[in-house]
């Protein structure tokens, strides 16, 4: 992993910022499913840990943008097809990839998912 520059604090802090902001707004919403701890897959820099609040917009609420096209809805951690989560997949659109890289920030800052 790169050593964080003072300028690349910024982004850690502001995405921070948003997940704390989308977990108060989120609690509005009623009870989200708990976080979920995803297989750490070989050559994996860190555990990722999906959290719902941080990823529920509570303007628009849906299950559907992502259940059960994307991953299963009774299954924690697991992709419709069964298939692990990969990097290279996610990179291409699929999977966290259809908001991460577009709508959401990008794959260039592995500690924005990795702990």
């Amino acid at each position: 992993m790169r050593a964080m520059s003072r300028n690349g604090a910024l982004p850690i802090v502001a995405a921070l910022a948003l997940g704390l902001a989308g977990a108060g707004a989120a609690a509005d919403l009623g009870k989200l499913p708990p976080d979920a701890v995803l297989p750490r897959g070989e050559g994996s820099p860190g555990q990722v840990t999906f959290r719902h609040a941080s990823h529920v917009d509570p303007a628009s609420p849906s299950c559907v943008s992502c259940h059960p096209r994307q991953f299963r809805i009774l299954e924690r951690a697991a992709t419709a097809s069964g298939a692990p989560i990969r990097h290279a997949e996610m990179e291409k659109g699929a999977l966290c990839g259809s908001c991460h890289g577009k709508a959401a920030f990008g794959f260039d800052r592995c500690e924005l998912c990795h702990e």
